[in-house]
């Protein structure tokens, strides 16, 4: 989960503009101040890069940052032909 962790800030600070010492494993997405938008343009965003079939109709503003790490790393350790969508 440590290179998705990672990812996941870089991706947060880079893009969504939140403050890096604002993000850790606890923070919530709403700690962060991202909206319901930009919550569901994270998903789509991870889904992208990741080549994953990340569910953003289940992406709550109330996930912390592990969470969300959790869902892409529980993806990407699933072989390709067997994946769906994951919470």
């Amino acid at each position: 989960m440590d290179r998705v962790y990672d990812h996941l800030v870089t991706l947060l600070a880079d893009k969504f503009e939140v403050d890096a010492e604002r993000i850790g494993p606890d923070a919530t997405l709403d700690d962060l101040d991202l909206d319901s938008l930009a919550v569901v343009e994270l998903y789509v965003t991870l889904q992208e890069e990741w080549q994953i079939p990340l569910d953003d109709s289940t992406a709550r503003a109330d996930l912390t940052i592990a969470d969300v790490a959790r869902s892409v790393s529980a993806l990407l350790d699933e072989p390709a032909s067997g994946r769906e969508a994951v919470q």
